[in-house]
């Protein structure tokens, strides 16, 4: 085997580590489980996907929601990504994140693994983001805290859905 190798194990583990981290990724901003991997996509990654029009919108509202979260956690009248429905949205979020990223790079295992391991990776970063994010604040204001769990976030999900 070389260090390039991708042989079926090797793979499938890559496209989990992926979902995993898409999750996480999304446990933190809820949007970016779903709109990392759309903003990622290519022109020709899905031939017949629709018009030009239609992809450039998508693209614009999966953007505008990453937007829009990362402004509106910062603000104080915003929730706690534990009430419910934050955990829920931030579950499936990162659900559909891993089907994303994963797609059929899982080999046996299919869409269930991929779900399961986005699901998994959104638990992790939904309660331990809540958790840092008490750690960070003590008694300063919450929005440094809230810029690196964003930069961490962001981070994971581009290189979740990198080529």
């Amino acid at each position: 085997m070389t260090p390039g190798d991708t042989t079926p194990a090797h793979g499938t583990t890559a496209a989990l580590a992926r979902a995993l981290a898409i999750g996480a990724a999304a446990g933190s901003r809820s949007s970016l489980g779903v709109a990392a991997p759309v903003l990622a996509r290519r022109a020709g990654d899905r031939p017949g996907a629709g018009p030009a029009w239609r992809r450039r919108l998508v693209r614009a509202v999966a953007g505008a929601a990453v937007a829009g979260e990362l402004v509106g956690d910062k603000l104080p009248t915003t929730p706690s990504r534990l009430d419910p429905p934050g955990a829920y949205v931030r579950l499936a979020s990162g659900a559909v994140g891993g089907v994303l990223v994963a797609g059929r790079r899982t080999r046996g295992l299919g869409v269930v693994a991929a779900a399961a391991a986005g699901a998994a990776g959104a638990a992790v970063g939904t309660w331990g983001g809540a958790a840092w994010r008490r750690l960070a604040v003590g008694r300063r204001p919450d929005w440094p805290g809230a810029v690196a769990e964003d930069a961490v976030a962001l981070a994971l999900a581009a290189w979740a859905v990198r080529r």
